[in-house]
């Protein structure tokens, strides 16, 4: 199982990223996908959760700002994220929960300048 994130960058308070999570050795359309982030110093932390339906929930922070999406014939899932603060700031990193197993790809950083 590989997973691959890509996207971050360095983006001004207000602005928009669109991260990607590219994922191998899984039946893709089957597993649900989370997107977490650490800031720097700080614990990782749920962002948000597309389910194999297509279901989406994500964390009060990011509520109304973020959106998750998926491509099951691209194999990848989208973190589409607005209105960026200051404290959205850090490695995002994609997982997916196969057989009891957790499977975590490279995070992407992330930093808004305020």
């Amino acid at each position: 199982v590989q997973l691959q994130a890509s996207g971050g960058g360095l983006v001004q308070a207000g602005g928009s990223l669109r991260l990607s999570c590219a994922a191998s050795g899984i039946v893709f359309r089957v597993n649900g996908i989370d997107w977490y982030r650490q800031a720097p110093g700080g614990q990782r932390e749920l962002v948000g959760t597309i389910t194999s339906g297509g279901s989406t929930n994500y964390a009060d922070s990011v509520k109304g700002r973020f959106t998750i999406s998926r491509d099951n014939v691209r194999r990848v899932v989208y973190l589409q994220m607005n209105s960026l603060k200051f404290e959205d700031t850090g490695v995002y990193y994609c997982k997916v929960d196969r057989a009891g197993l957790a499977y975590w790809g490279r995070g992407t950083l992330v930093t808004v300048s305020s």
